[in-house]
């Protein structure tokens, strides 16, 4: 293995040694060492193979927009995958494989995928998904067949599943100055604001300040780059007014300024230290941002551009000046633009061999021949790169004549021999942060790149981030006055300035075609892929996007983005910014599960319980979340399965008396003038019309005309009101109302407070409900006449108040009694007591669901957000007679469709339980069954009826009841017949209700 280290210069600290390992292999390097350029040092070219066609692929980059090296970390069982080898920075024991290979990196049994290319071209995917049953494959439609394969061959890195054992911390953070980045723009930006006693935080994703450090023939001030760096950042750090963190990575910018970083603290440290957490995530709320991200590296985009030793051209020369190594033994630049001669001087410096720098531009200025002589390497001009050569790795190239104003070449070819190949197809600023802060890029003809316009946030860009490629530009006092791109000059370099504007030429297309040209390294987006897209009708660039997947890898588009829009213009005929651009949306890079989640893993939701909780659990309950809180599912008794357990329940209340905890249910007290008012504008029924000390059931719908909750409200005096709502739908109906008497009828008279806690509630249901009360309620008659159906009494059970309404979610003779919280367990246990004697037992959501379901009566599962009081048969309860919330819109065409879902009970033919969520279909074929034409919301076995029955939305609803259809589910491998019921399937009459 030959060493590609140079004897001197780099960052790095030669006087020690790390041992790291890549695919099972020893490799040593040096503190200051990426995986990449340690790799690289070690003369290693292959880092990994790309995600398609599994084609051998090369460190490409030298940061965060590397698309090609992803690798996987090992530490013991834990795996973390997609790692980018040019952050990751080595340290001793550190274990890492490359990724999505099989048996291994240099033979790989995929590659075969190479052979198939057409197959794999754009759209493949959503061709397969649509395509017909062909040939063999009769009776199974082409997708089935290929979603094993394409599963299984799909994804970069393998997820581990062992337990994440590291810490991670989140952190607040204000300040009046956020600078992100620290090259010399963004330092001096961070200067000159904590001048002024700001309050500074600067975020850096590097290890060490100063950006992409100038090459090694500019000097700043008479010193290194990197020593102006150091010693500026230094001084900064020292400042009380200044925070400064390296190795963060500001990745996402929010309304009002505030801006996401992770902080990686120790994934470098080779034994973490004990308490010290693995990485940090940052939620930095700042009055002003200085954004000094720089820029990427554009590619070319010509045959065999992926081949291992092709690289970007500043990406070679920072392996050479900041990490010691030589990417190549001889070294070739292809460029449109001036910056590969900065590049070629900073290399022949460092002592690596250029050979040739080949230039699309038929003429270049002075500065750059005497640049190229200089360097040793010949200069063709008027040149493109039409081919690669590669064993291993990259070995020569072929060149020909090309034409810039036309974008032909021709000629014969030449072949040149070279191990590295450095492309720079000019620089695209990292205008991400600014993007997702809201602005819509535009194009800069000059540079051939998209700019940030003015900002709609207080943001300012600086740098070659606002575009400044030909010097160091930072802010100025014109920035604090709001503009997008402000500069000042730094003391002159001591080097000649070169043009950074490039010859606006994106790809090099061969006279003859025999290589793959690649846009999108990481998702193998071929120049041709594009092409297709267009002819198939995918024009516009969030189409181009979604449909080949150009940007949409964990690279997020860095250096595929402009070339990739380029060619859609140029098909088109139009101009880069006719042809627009996508928007960019965080993460600027990738963020760990772990950072985001920091402290919040594992179950850390309120827990909220129920004041009878404890005797629950004592008496044998199974508890299960229900939205926040925890309710039973059913009392287990003598090692029953849930199904009898939930049968039994529902048997005893059908036949006796039964007691659930109704706890949780949401209330709202309505208290005011206009409380009765309030009610008619948000429920569909009246509701000034209820007496006081009765009740009455609501239904509540959207703006649009959807049902939203339903539940019964209880008139407990001329102007106060409880009302009720479903678990879930507690909080959003709070926020429903208080919306709309702050911003809608801010006139009305009305307090709302919420009272859920406040309230303790037991709901008792069955034949001989009414006797348990008789037997303890004291202060109050419980009989029809003084209680009647929707009736509320007062009185005391165990000496504690209580109010009694009766109403019935069963479907039986039922009560609910409410009392203060404090005192739910008291009189819970009362009840109990007092229902000894006529077999009471109380029973969990299980039995209550199947109770609710026999009636018919509707919940979440059913009131979907898709749903009409139409659809539920709930159209009874529409006043004629008022506007309310919704009444606008629930009679549009639409909702009144008669293809619409509505509901129906089901009933199994077979004997066979049903399955919730299966779909509701008309062939017996369980293979292969017909279109769906509705769905299972609700499934259980009924012991009133002795059969396993349900509830469903189906289309044409309540005229498909008497026909029989099928409930499919093929997920869990379920097909049986059922027949179409009304959803009334027990009691319709509702005798028992009102007995």
């Amino acid at each position: 293995m030959t060493s590609s280290r140079l004897s001197k210069g780099g960052r790095i600290d030669r006087s020690k040694s790390i041992r790291f390992t890549f695919d099972g292999k020893a490799y040593s390097g040096h503190p200051g060492d990426t995986l990449a350029s340690a790799l690289l040092g070690n003369g290693i070219t292959l880092f990994g193979r790309s995600f398609k066609y599994h084609r051998p692929r090369g460190v490409f980059a030298a940061g965060s927009d590397e698309p090609n090296a992803l690798v996987t970390v090992l530490s013991g069982d834990v795996r973390e995958p997609n790692v980018r080898a040019t952050e990751l920075e080595i340290f001793d024991g550190l274990v890492t494989q490359s990724q999505n290979r099989f048996p291994s990196l240099e033979h790989d049994f995929m590659a075969v995928n190479q052979l198939a290319g057409p197959l794999f071209s754009a759209g493949f995917y959503y061709k397969t998904f649509m395509g017909p049953a062909i040939g063999p494959l009769k009776g199974t439609r082409f997708w089935m067949f290929c979603e094993r394969f394409i599963r299984r061959a799909a994804g970069l890195g393998k997820a581990g599943t062992a337990p994440d054992p590291d810490r991670y911390e989140r952190m607040n953070a204000f300040c009046d100055v956020l600078v992100v980045g620290s090259g010399p723009a963004g330092l001096i930006a961070a200067e000159a604001a904590a001048a002024t006693g700001a309050r500074v935080i600067i975020a850096e994703e590097r290890p060490l300040p100063g950006g992409s450090l100038l090459g090694s023939g500019e000097m700043i001030d008479g010193r290194n780059p990197a020593v102006w760096a150091r010693e500026k950042a230094d001084a900064l750090a020292n400042l009380p007014n200044v925070r400064f963190l390296t190795r963060t990575s500001v990745w996402g910018y929010y309304d009002g300024n505030v801006l996401t970083a992770v902080e990686h603290v120790s994934d470098y440290k080779p034994n973490r230290t004990k308490g010290m957490p693995r990485q940090r995530h940052w939620v930095i709320r700042s009055g002003k941002v200085i954004l000094a991200t720089g820029a990427f590296e554009r590619p070319i985009v010509f045959p065999g551009n992926d081949c291992p030793g092709v690289m970007l051209a500043d990406a070679v020369r920072r392996y050479a000046v900041e990490y010691s190594v030589a990417a190549g033994n001889n070294v070739t630049l292809f460029t449109n633009n001036d910056s590969a001669y900065d590049a070629a001087r900073t290399l022949s410096i460092a002592g690596v061999n250029v050979i040739a720098i080949i230039d699309v531009r038929s003429d270049v200025s002075g500065t750059c021949r005497d640049i190229a002589s200089v360097a040793g390497a010949e200069l063709l001009l008027g040149h493109a790169v039409t081919a690669t050569h590669a064993g291993k790795t990259l070995s020569s190239i072929s060149v020909q004549h090309f034409n810039a104003e036309t974008g032909r070449v021709s000629g014969a070819p030449r072949e040149i021999k070279t191990d590295c190949l450095g492309v720079s197809g000019g620089w695209s600023p990292a205008i991400h942060l600014a993007s997702q802060a809201g602005s819509k890029p535009e194009w800069d003809e000059d540079l051939q790149a998209f700019l940030p316009p003015e900002p709609n946030q207080n943001w300012v860009m600086t740098g070659s981030a606002a575009g400044y490629m030909d010097t160091i530009s930072v802010m100025s006092d014109a920035a604090t006055k709001g503009s997008a791109k402000a500069r000042l000059i730094l003391p002159p370099v001591e080097a000649p300035m070169l043009d950074s504007s490039p010859a606006p030429v994106f790809e090099i297309e061969p006279a003859v075609k025999s290589q793959k040209a690649f846009v999108d390294f990481q998702h193998d987006v071929t120049a041709d892929d594009i092409r297709l897209a267009y002819r198939e009708g995918f024009h516009s660039v969030e189409h181009l996007k979604r449909y080949t997947t150009l940007g949409m890898a964990t690279d997020q588009g860095k250096t595929s983005n402009v070339p990739g829009l380029a060619i859609m213009a140029d098909v088109r005929g139009i101009s880069i910014p006719e042809a627009g651009t996508t928007r960019f949306r965080p993460p600027f890079t990738p963020v760990s599960l772990g950072a985001l989640a920091s402290e919040r893993y594992g179950d850390l939701r309120p827990h909220r319980l129920t004041p009878m909780h404890d005797w629950h659990l004592a008496n044998g309950a199974k508890t299960y979340e229900a939205g926040l809180w925890h309710r039973p599912m059913i009392y287990s008794s003598h090692g029953e399965t849930i199904e009898q357990a939930y049968i039994r329940e529902a048997r005893a209340v059908r036949d006796s008396v039964g007691i659930v905890d109704v706890s949780t249910l949401g209330k709202i007290d309505i208290q005011g003038p206009d409380a009765p008012e309030l009610l008619d504008r948000v429920y569909t029924n009246m509701f000034s019309t209820l007496p006081v000390g009765k009740a009455r059931y609501g239904l509540m719908l959207r703006e649009d005309g959807i049902a939203f909750d339903d539940g019964t409200t209880w008139r407990l005096g001329e102007t106060q009101f409880l009302m009720t709502t479903t678990t879930a739908n507690a909080g959003p109906v709070m926020q429903h109302l208080e919306y709309y008497l702050d911003c809608i009828w801010p006139e009305l008279r009305v307090h709302l407070t919420s009272v859920t806690d406040v309230w303790a509630g037991s709901a008792i249901s069955g034949p001989k409900s009414r006797a348990v009360l008789e037997s303890c309620v004291t202060g109050s008659k419980v009989d029809n006449d003084t209680l009647p159906f929707m009736g509320i009494v007062h009185g005391k059970i165990a000496n504690v108040p209580v109010m009694i309404c009766r109403l019935s979610f069963s479907g039986e003779l039922a009560y609910e009694v409410y009392c203060g919280a404090g005192y739910g367990a008291q009189v819970w246990e009362a009840l109990l007591a007092a229902g000894k004697s006529f077999d009471i037992i109380p029973y969990g959501l299980e039995a209550l669901g199947t109770l609710r379901i026999e009636k018919g009566h509707v919940t979440g599962a059913e009131i979907d957000g898709r749903t009409t009081a139409h659809d539920l048969h709930l159209d009874w309860m529409l006043s004629k007679k008022k506007p309310y919330i919704g009444s606008a819109m629930i009679n549009r065409e639409g909702l009144k469709d008669e293809n619409r879902l509505s509901l129906v009970g089901l009933i199994s033919l077979d004997n066979q339980s049903i399955n919730g969520g299966s779909h509701i279909v008309t062939d017996p074929n369980p293979r292969e069954p017909a279109d769906s034409f509705g769905h299972v919301t609700a499934a259980c076995y009924s012991p009133a009826l002795g059969k396993y029955i349900a509830l469903a939305l189906v289309k044409h609803g309540t005229s498909m009841i008497g026909n029989r259809a099928f409930a499919t589910d093929l997920l869990r491998d379920k097909h049986g017949a059922v027949e179409i019921v009304s959803h009334h399937m027990f009691d319709p009459e509702g005798s028992r209700m009102h007995g």
